[in-house]
């Protein structure tokens, strides 16, 4: 199968192209650029994510996971940044033509664009080791725009949702025993929330023009907290008492759920800084569904700070230090 055919017969299908705001979109695949219009007081906001098999998802997969998986990701880049996705392209380069895992990865990632209304708009195929590059492309109005630079000492810390989830879930992945507590339901929440994570883009939404910072955490709470205190030049104090947990990950022992919610990475939930005079957006946004809990607050300084003790390193994946996937 050529590369022309492959792109006709896996991509090139409604349920990808018509995913997102078409409005948005000027020309989409089949030129040599795609073109979008965003209105003259929005802002464009690109991200580019890349997935390499054995480092970012385990070679033991099945093919619809991991499409869902690669556009997820990087959607949440936009969700961080207050903006509403528009439209992604993909790089992909493949071993092999397998017709079966094409598929599955296609079936994936148009599930994946429908949940988070985004179009396909253009890409690239090749052959070599798996690897899954997605850009995606998002617009937000340039006075709502979030980022992670504006945190000011007294605004409260908060994330959107319960944290530690996904590592549970890897740890399942490569074998290690689950606590006997641990009923199939519990187990299949846990995987869904590595291999099928949900974007913030709704929660991202609200937060534009109303956070002062914000960031997504895939590298783990407090390397990405550290992330954030960095660019605004603050110091974030977090409380393990007010870490959310979940259901299923309350299965394992305190140690294991701390280590998990503090460094394992893939949550995938927003971590964003609310000033006080926001602080009654918290009972709005209960009202409507979104899971967000206070777990610290800003302060003037540096660093990272738990419990009142200052994280000299704090644990995270590195992308050219290690494998989640060894």
């Amino acid at each position: 199968m050529g590369e022309f055919q492959l792109i006709e017969r896996f991509f090139r299908q409604p349920a990808l192209q018509g995913a997102g705001d078409v409005s948005r979109i000027a020309l989409g695949i089949g030129d040599d650029a795609a073109m979008l219009a965003p209105t003259d007081y929005k802002q464009l906001v690109i991200s580019t994510d890349s997935l390499v098999e054995g480092v970012h998802f385990p070679a033991d997969h099945q093919p619809a996971d991991v499409g869902y998986r690669a556009l997820a990701v990087a959607v949440s880049d936009l969700a961080a940044m207050g903006a509403m996705p528009v439209g992604f392209t993909l790089a992909l380069t493949l071993p092999q033509a397998d017709e079966a895992w094409l598929a599955g990865f296609a079936e994936g990632l148009a599930s994946a664009a429908g949940d988070h209304r985004i179009a396909l708009i253009g890409g690239d195929t090749t052959r070599g080791p798996l690897n899954i590059n997605v850009t995606v492309f998002g617009e937000v109005e340039a006075r709502r725009v979030v980022r992670r630079s504006d945190a000011k000492p007294g605004d409260l810390l908060c994330v959107g949702g319960s944290l530690g989830d996904a590592g549970a879930a890897l740890a399942l992945l490569q074998g290690q025993p689950a606590p006997a507590a641990l009923d199939p339901a519990a187990r299949d929440y846990l995987l869904q929330r590595y291999w099928r994570p949900q974007a913030q883009c709704e929660l991202g939404l609200e937060l534009a023009g109303v956070a002062s910072a914000a960031i997504d955490l895939s590298d783990g709470l407090l390397a990405d907290a550290a992330q954030l205190a960095r660019a605004s030049g603050v110091a974030l104090h977090l409380r393990s008492a007010d870490l959310p947990c979940s259901a299923a990950l309350a299965s394992w022992p305190e140690a294991q759920r701390r280590q998990w919610m503090l460094g394992a990475g893939d949550d995938y939930r927003l971590l964003f800084c609310l000033p006080p005079a926001s602080e009654r957006c918290l009972k709005v946004w209960a009202s409507q569904g979104f899971e967000v809990s206070v777990i610290g607050e800003v302060q003037a300084g540096d660093g990272v700070w738990l419990d009142q003790q200052r994280i000299e390193q704090p644990n995270g994946y590195q992308h050219f230090t290690e494998s989640r996937h060894d």
